[in-house]
């Protein structure tokens, strides 16, 4: 589906990106925490989902990327996975990384690779969603951003 997501900047204590986070069962304990980005995904004015961005140098950790549950299956996250990484790559980003636990096959579908914790930068294995808050089991994926 073709369509354009107006992406608004919110803060990490924004009650609508933190009910939408803690209804999907994602991480809401670091959402306040210095050097991360939030945004809410619109389109015709009703938000759609939320999505983050932690930026380490040319290695950028998407996170919190969430779609309504009444707007899933529209094509959305692709839209707002799509948002982030040009916002990453706007940035300097070279990478982009994520975690899952559920969503591995979406992101493969958009290009992302699974790769071993070991095997991405020391900032991504050392932020609070790598380290702490998702669980051991959870997927790291990379994708390349465009040079």
């Amino acid at each position: 589906m073709d369509f354009d997501l107006h992406q608004q900047a919110v803060e990490g204590h924004d009650e609508g990106l933190r009910a939408a986070l803690a209804g999907a069962g994602l991480p809401v304990d670091d959402l306040a925490d210095a050097g991360r980005s939030f945004y809410r995904f619109s389109r015709d004015g009703e938000t759609v989902g939320f999505g983050g961005l932690e930026l380490y140098g040319e290695a950028a950790l998407l996170r919190s990327i969430v779609v309504l549950s009444d707007r899933r299956g529209f094509g959305f996250g692709h839209a707002i996975t799509s948002g982030l990484l040009d916002q990453a790559h706007r940035k300097g980003a070279g990478a982009a990384y994520l975690l899952t636990e559920s969503a591995a096959p979406f992101f493969l579908s958009l290009g992302f690779r699974p790769v071993a914790r070991e095997e991405a930068p020391a900032e991504i294995r050392m932020t609070r969603q790598a380290a702490s808050l998702c669980p051991a089991s959870a997927a790291l994926m990379v994708r390349s951003l465009p040079a």
